[in-house]
């Protein structure tokens, strides 16, 4: 199977590669560029109402299938997806201008290993043990499949967020309907073609191409969709869970973030400038759990502004393609004009941009960035802890810096935001870091180190950051019901508690 046609369409339905019935085409635009690497027919609501049929269609025999036989259809995909690597790697580098080395390095091989975990996972769906702990009935709890899952997956991770969406859906025996971004459904597409080639039954794994207010309004409004799952902004989250309050279904939703990189005057400080400049740049700052906020204890505040500097001048901004290349563009050229909003009107309000800053010209391969929707890593300092751009998410390569003095003040800054979703600490002193991780409110904390992730581990924020867990064993029993089955062991016509009832003892 070529997972990289897309001529016979956008939408994945019931294991079959169909052309959306929409009156909408949409060009899936290399950042990079600004050439249409395809052209796609957007999906219409009828095209939700069939995928989220197949779903259901798929539902009793899916769910019933034992986890060992989920387990092995999961097996077998992670070796699919480890066939075409290759091929995912470029197309995602393609559609959203991620550096191929991150692609490469990072995404495709990631996202195998989130395969191959879940279908060991899938053979251990925990509950209490059966026992008689009212003394004369015997309970025990079943962890079932919640029924069809709708998720609307982001733009900034394609191939990744595809896969934390469906493979926890799937192994607790679920069938799903996914809408990817359309500005980015390749990747999500060849995901599920993938899952076909793998033997995975048609109607299990189903992905929609289609616009957030047709498309993706309709499937979360769905009556036969039992579960919502959503990563994306902070304000699209809130519609969705208005929409899926209306007809109660499960939500989990992964939100934004604005991390806080709080550095304390005992850190390794070349190890924190090194961390906060991969952490910020990763993906072009594209990335909820990135280091946007680093808060530095005054007696290190100047060198580590110095040293970030210096290593931001050396990035190599140039064609994504390059495996040299450390920078691409942004996703798209509106999103790179809504980051440079965010560092003009930072300036204009009395700012320090301290590098970058702005878009560039040439790349470090000669490329042309003027074709492309980059910006400069982009250091900011002297910005008021209540400034919009210490409060906002940017979502681009832009660290703002602010000084702090006590441990006391620093932890509060920390915290100060609507968000919660990952935060790191930098410090020799085991106390230090054992305060942080506990006051620090977000879903992760890391401790010298800022964005790994793994597996086993679950993600997943607080506050305005959302709820529920993606990876890890968390994550699966999210996609489950839990029941409780209680038999009587006492063969007793009249049970003693009847007389609450009627009669006495």
């Amino acid at each position: 199977m070529d997972l990289t046609s897309f001529s016979a369409g956008a939408q994945h339905i019931a294991g079959r590669v169909v052309t959306g019935s929409g009156d909408e085409r949409f060009r899936v635009v290399n950042p990079a560029d600004g050439s249409t690497v395809e052209e796609v027919v957007l999906a219409s609501p009828a095209d939700v109402d069939a995928a989220v049929d197949a779903a259901r269609a798929a539902l009793p025999e899916w769910s019933r299938a034992t986890p060992g036989t989920r387990a092995e259809a999961l097996g077998r995909l992670a070796g699919v997806l480890a066939d075409h690597a290759e091929e995912f790697a470029r197309v995602e580098t393609a559609q959203t201008g991620k550096p191929i080395k991150l692609s490469t390095e990072f995404d495709v091989p990631g996202t195998i290993d989130n395969t191959a975990f879940f279908a060991g996972a899938a053979r251990n769906l925990e509950g209490k043990a059966a026992g008689e702990y009212s003394g004369d009935h015997t309970s025990y709890v079943r962890r079932e499949a919640i029924g069809v899952v709708g998720s609307i997956s982001p733009w900034n991770y394609p191939l990744q967020m595809a896969a934390w969406k469906i493979l926890p859906a799937i192994a607790a025996g679920n069938t799903i309907v996914l809408k990817p971004a359309e500005l980015t459904p390749l990747t999500s597409l060849m995901f599920a073609a993938a899952c076909t080639e793998a033997g995975i039954p048609d109607g299990v794994v189903n992905v929609i191409t289609g616009a957030g207010r047709t498309a993706g309004e309709h499937l979360v409004s769905h009556p036969a969709v039992s579960m919502v799952s959503f990563t994306g902004s902070t304000a699209v989250g809130k519609r969705v869970a208005e929409l899926a309050t209306a007809t109660v279904k499960r939500t989990h939703l992964e939100l934004g973030g604005k991390a806080p990189f709080v550095v304390f005057d005992d850190a390794d400080l070349e190890a924190a400038v090194h961390g906060a400049v991969a952490a910020s740049l990763i993906n072009s700052g594209q990335d909820c759990t990135a280091a946007t906020r680093a808060y530095v204890q005054r007696p290190l505040y100047d060198a580590f502004v110095a040293g970030v500097a210096d290593l931001y001048a050396a990035v190599r901004l140039g064609d994504p393609r390059n495996p040299q290349t450390d920078l691409g563009p942004l996703v798209s050229f509106a999103h790179r004009d809504r980051v440079a909003g965010f560092v003009e009107r930072a300036r204009r309000d009395g700012a320090t941009v301290v590098t970058g800053g702005g878009t560039g010209t040439k790349g470090h391969d000669g490329s042309d960035l003027t074709l492309g929707a980059y910006h400069q890593p982009t250091l900011i300092t002297g910005a008021a802890q209540d400034s919009e751009v210490v409060q906002g998410e940017i979502f681009g390569p832009v660290l703002v810096v602010l000084p702090f003095d006590s441990d006391e003040e620093g932890l509060r800054l920390a915290n100060d935001t609507p968000y919660g979703l990952a935060a790191s600490a930098w410090t020799r002193d085991v106390h230090r870091s054992l305060r942080a991780t506990r006051e620090i409110a977000a879903g992760c904390v890391w401790v010298n180190d800022h964005i790994p992730i793994i597996s086993e581990m679950p993600h997943g924020g607080y506050k305005a950051s959302g709820y529920g867990k993606d990876m890890s064993q968390y994550s699966l029993d999210e996609y489950t019901q839990v029941k409780h089955v209680m038999y009587d062991t006492t063969a007793v016509a009249r049970k003693d508690w009847h007389r609450t009832i009627f009669g006495d003892r």
